[in-house]
């Protein structure tokens, strides 16, 4: 008798296999949903249990992800940017062959507090531009991105349309290009709000990630938070043998 995969009974590794083999063929397509479990019951005869257990495999190794309310999605790929490189997030999944989206959450200005001040060499109460938005791949959200910045970079990003629009693209057409990043990242759990945008149970794993980009002068121009499903997203750096920095900071990508 063949031995269960992964230690799943012999009809729930049935399952995964021939639907993992579906998604290795390309006959279910990155971004593609599923059959219904209904459905997945009836063709292959077996209880929901069973069909569930068997997307729960599938779900655990990455190959697809459940948005509550629509369904089961095959997986894109996690995103992932070559090490110690600053990209936009555009340019980020430009090879990815998805469709990449940003819904506006807030769109806003501010006066700058005490710290804020601080830390963009700007006089308190001066205005601050505020966008948060939601990430998405081909409709899926990936991603909540909240990006704060001097209004004086560029007094026209209030009135623009920031489903469109790349923040970074804006501040280089504006003279104020981003070229370097101090780049920190924490494994956290999902509140229910952030569960909430990002389709995902409250508890579950997101990876937030803290950014000050700075221009060629060295002045801090964006302070950002990006918060990731955690099956979303790969983190990767190149690490030096000898260094005497006690704390990892990479260079990050712009969005």
């Amino acid at each position: 008798m063949t031995t269960p995969t992964r230690g799943l009974g012999e009809l729930t590794a049935r399952v995964r296999e021939e639907l993992e083999g579906r998604i290795g063929r390309g006959e279910l397509a990155p971004g593609e949903q599923l059959p219904t479990e209904r459905e997945l019951r009836d063709e292959f005869g077996v209880s929901r249990v069973t069909v569930r257990r068997a997307l729960a495999s599938l779900t655990d190794d990455g190959l697809v992800h459940a948005i509550q309310g629509r369904g089961t999605f095959v997986a894109s790929g996690r995103l992932a940017e070559p090490p110690n490189t600053l990209l936009s997030f555009h340019e980020m999944v430009a090879n990815e062959h998805v469709v990449v989206g940003a819904q506006p959450l807030k769109v806003d200005t501010r006066a700058a507090t005490i710290d804020e001040a601080e830390v963009f060499g700007i006089a308190p109460g001066a205005p601050l531009f505020e966008l948060v938005r939601l990430r998405t791949l081909d409709d899926l959200p990936v991603a909540i991105d909240s990006t704060t910045l001097p209004l004086s970079l560029d007094p026209d990003l209030p009135g623009l349309d920031w489903s469109q629009e790349s923040l970074y693209a804006c501040l280089v057409a504006a003279g104020h290009g981003p070229v370097s990043a101090d780049y920190a990242v924490e494994a956290q759990a999902a509140d229910a709000q952030v569960g909430g945008l990002l389709a995902a149970a409250p508890g579950s794993p997101v990876l937030v990630a803290e950014s000050e980009v700075s221009d060629v002068s060295g002045r801090v121009i964006v302070v950002g938070v990006i918060t990731y499903r955690g099956d979303r997203y790969r983190f990767r750096s190149r690490l030096t043998a000898g260094s005497t920095v006690p704390m990892m900071r990479t260079p990050a990508r712009p969005r």
